[in-house]
């Protein structure tokens, strides 16, 4: 698919998206700026996927978190089966979009039967580390860009250990990113991830 197809198909697949399609109809007419946003995905790895905020397939919005998400969650469920039990950690910045991205991602995994632990306000990576080993998680997930400019967000990846998931780990969860599509990605309701005991708010 070229970047121009990718373009016309998000205008297509998230037509009830007023602001995605209201911001990529602002720039129909500048062919380098459309090129940026459709020409790659995000690329992720062992620091998970970072970029510019903004619709399109190269760029940090709730689609891109939502479909990274479903990818993690089918990578820990075709592990060990305690390891939804086990859980995955969330915390997030001060950024732009990181309580929303952060929320998305803990109601995604909800979704596909893995339980949560979502801080109920900002916490810096360090926290996320120390609580994924004392509350003997299998992973975390921290929704911040670190020193990039304000204009970017990102999306950290850390396994058991508190680290950022290893190389071998981080291959095998992207290929399960691209084996979805957008609309594979879903959040539970968030009253029913809590009352199903799936998701649980964690504060100091």
């Amino acid at each position: 698919m070229t970047y121009r197809e990718a373009y016309e198909t998000w205008l297509k697949e998230f037509a009830d998206d007023r602001a995605t399609v209201d911001e990529l109809k602002a720039i129909a007419g500048d062919e380098k700026e459309i090129e940026d946003r459709f020409y790659t995905e995000l690329s992720f790895g062992t620091a998970g996927m970072r970029g510019v905020l903004g619709a399109g397939t190269n760029r940090m919005n709730l689609y891109n978190v939502r479909r990274a998400t479903k990818g993690f969650a089918d990578y820990i469920n075709s592990q060990n089966p305690e390891y939804r039990q086990r859980g995955v950690v969330i915390a997030y910045d001060s950024r732009r979009m990181s309580p929303e991205f952060a929320k998305a991602s803990a109601l995604v995994l909800c979704h596909e039967g893995i339980h949560v632990y979502l801080f109920d306000e900002l916490r810096p990576v360090p926290i996320l580390s120390y609580a994924v080993r004392h509350l003997h998680a299998i992973a975390g997930i921290v929704i911040t860009a670190s020193h990039n400019p304000p204009q970017y967000n990102g999306y950290k990846v850390y396994w058991e250990d508190g680290a950022q998931m290893p190389p071998e780990y981080a291959d095998q969860v992207l290929a399960r990113i691209r084996a979805n599509r957008y609309e594979d990605a879903v959040e539970m309701d968030e009253a029913e991830a809590k009352a199903k005991g799936l998701l649980q708010i964690i504060g100091s």
